[in-house]
C-alpha cells in the first residue's frame, strides 16, 4: 500500500499541513520542519501524489506536446528531448498525437479536459492558426519548429525555412548543374511552401539553368521513394534532374534508395542534398549531404520559452529564429572549380 500523507506527519511529528506545505512550490515552512518530514518521508519511501497537490495548487505541470508527423523518425529525437527537458524542469509531457487532424478543436478541448498548464506545438507543417487557438482558449503556447514572422501571434521557435531554400538552391548551382528540382514534402505543409518558395527565388536568379519541382504526399521514407520512382519512369532521361533538393532528410533517403534500386548511381548521375541532419543522415551506408536544422537548440529555447509564460502568462509573443549549415558529405558531387 502507498504511504500516506499521515504516516510521513506521525513520524516527522509534526502536522499533515506541515507535509503538505514541504511538497507545495512557494509554500512557506521552516528550514527544520522540511528536514524532518523529508527525512520521515525518505525512510518511509512516500512521494507526494502529483493530481492532490494539483487542487492544491491549480497547477497541473502538464504541458501538452502535440505533433501531426510520426512518421518521421527525425520526431523520435525531437520527443526525446523534450520530453527529458520538460522532466527537468520539474515539468510532465502529455504527448498528443494528431495524425491527419488540422482541426485544433479536439486537442484543445482535450488539452482543457486534462488541466494542462501549457501546450508545445511540435510541428514544421501546421499553420500558425493552429497554435493561436490555443493562446484564444487562454492556454500559454510555443509553436516549435513553426513558421517564421515579424509578427508572431504565438511563440514561435524555428528556422527560416524561405533560406534554407535558397540556401541548397546556391548548392545545387555551384556544383554546375544545368538542370536541378525540388522535391518537396506535403504541398499544403507551411515547411514545405517556405522551402519551395525560396528555392525558385533563387533559381530564378539563374535562368540559364533549367529548374522543376514535385510534391510527395507525405514527409516520409515511403513517399520519398514513391515520388522519385515515379519521376524516374515518366521522366525521359534528358529530362530528369541533375540533382534534386528534397526538402527533409527521411523523403531524401527514400529517392536515395529509388535511385539505387534504379541502377543509377548517387551522385556521379543523380545528386540530392536533404534537410535536417537527422542521425540516420550520418550512417555510412547513406552518407547524405544536408542541411543542419539545430533541433536541440530549438527545443531547449521552446522550453526556456513555456516556463517562462507560466511565470508570466501575459508575455508576448516573440520569434526565435535560428541559423542553419550545410553539412557536406557525399550525396553531390564537389563544388566545381
Amino acid at each position: 500500500m502507498a504511504v500516506t500523507l499521515k504516516e510521513v506527519a506521525e513520524r516527522a511529528g509534526v502536522s499533515r499541513s506541515a507535509v503538505s506545505r514541504t511538497f507545495t512550490e512557494g509554500a512557506s515552512v521552516s528550514d527544520k520542519t522540511r528536514r524532518k518530514v523529508e527525512k520521515a518521508a525518505k525512510e518511509l519511501g512516500y512521494s507526494p501524489n502529483a493530481l492532490a497537490s494539483s487542487l492544491t495548487t491549480g497547477r497541473t505541470k502538464l504541458i501538452g506536446l502535440i505533433s501531426n508527423n510520426f512518421h518521421n523518425p527525425i520526431f523520435l529525437q525531437v520527443f526525446d528531448l523534450f520530453t527529458r527537458g520538460l522532466q527537468d524542469c520539474g515539468l510532465r509531457p502529455l504527448l498528443v498525437n494528431l495524425s491527419n487532424e488540422v482541426d485544433p478543436e479536439n486537442s484543445v478541448r482535450m488539452m482543457r479536459q486534462y488541466s494542462v498548464d501549457g501546450v508545445v506545438v511540435a510541428s514544421s507543417t501546421l499553420p500558425s492558426g493552429f497554435s493561436k487557438a490555443f493562446r484564444d482558449a487562454g492556454l500559454p503556447v510555443v509553436h516549435a519548429f513553426g513558421r517564421s514572422s515579424a509578427t508572431p501571434q504565438v511563440h514561435v521557435v524555428g528556422i527560416n525555412n524561405v533560406e534554407c531554400g535558397r540556401m541548397a538552391a546556391r548548392e545545387l548551382v555551384a556544383r554546375g548543374h544545368t538542370h536541378v528540382a525540388f522535391l518537396g514534402g506535403p504541398e499544403s505543409a507551411t515547411s514545405t511552401q517556405d522551402r519551395y518558395s525560396g528555392f525558385m527565388s533563387e533559381m530564378a536568379t539563374h535562368p540559364q539553368i533549367k529548374t522543376t519541382y514535385s510534391f510527395a504526399e507525405a514527409y516520409s521514407f515511403d513517399a520519398g521513394r514513391r515520388e522519385m520512382t515515379r519521376l524516374l519512369k515518366t521522366a525521359q532521361a534528358q529530362a530528369l534532374a541533375q540533382a534534386y533538393f528534397c526538402g527533409d532528410d527521411v523523403l531524401s533517403i527514400g529517392a536515395l534508395s529509388a535511385i539505387e534500386d534504379s541502377g543509377l548511381q548517387v551522385p556521379d548521375d543523380i545528386g540530392i542534398i536533404g534537410l535536417n541532419d537527422m542521425e540516420m543522415a550520418r550512417w555510412e551506408n547513406i552518407n547524405l549531404t544536408t542541411i543542419h536544422q539545430p533541433i536541440r537548440q530549438i527545443i531547449t529555447s521552446s522550453i526556456e520559452l513555456m516556463v517562462a509564460m507560466l511565470d508570466d502568462p501575459d508575455r508576448l509573443p516573440e520569434a526565435r529564429i535560428f541559423p542553419c549549415s550545410v553539412v557536406e558529405r557525399g550525396t553531390l558531387k564537389p563544388v566545381s572549380g
